[in-house]
């Protein structure tokens, strides 16, 4: 598998862990992804993470998070913007995932944000992914 896109390979690692009811999953660690990470904390979609520092490699372990009927709290991950087609909205075009029952994470010049942020703060940006 190609590393080409390495947020769209953290999404399938969480969602296959989430298919085989794993309560946690591992990914390598970039800055990019520990905000997503914090995001999806932040939102209640997991329930905690941790960063493993292996000397300049970091991992990032995910605490996956279920209802109380052991269905998975995140019922879809969507990788929005790809690397051969990038997906960039301004603030007033952010499309609102599910009517706004779900989240897209949003790459501004301000960071990294949901796009209820994103809204609030007047950015733009490269649309990364939609969880819901």
């Amino acid at each position: 598998m190609s590393m080409t896109d390495p947020i769209a390979d953290m999404l399938t690692r969480i969602r296959n862990a989430l298919k085989v009811k794993h309560e946690t999953v591992d990914v390598p660690g970039s800055k990019m992804k520990l905000r997503i990470v914090e995001i999806l904390k932040m939102e209640g979609y997991i329930d905690n993470f941790q960063v493993i520092s292996e000397g300049p490699k970091k991992t990032i372990k995910i605490f996956l998070k279920y209802d109380e009927k052991g269905r998975p709290v995140i019922e879809g991950l969507k990788k929005v913007s790809k690397p051969g087609r990038r997906v960039y909205a301004g603030y007033k075009k952010i499309p609102k995932v599910l009517n706004g029952y779900g989240i897209n994470i949003v790459s501004t010049s301000k960071g990294i944000m949901t796009d209820r942020e994103a809204r609030k703060k007047r950015v733009g940006g490269e649309i990364i992914c939609s969880i819901w």
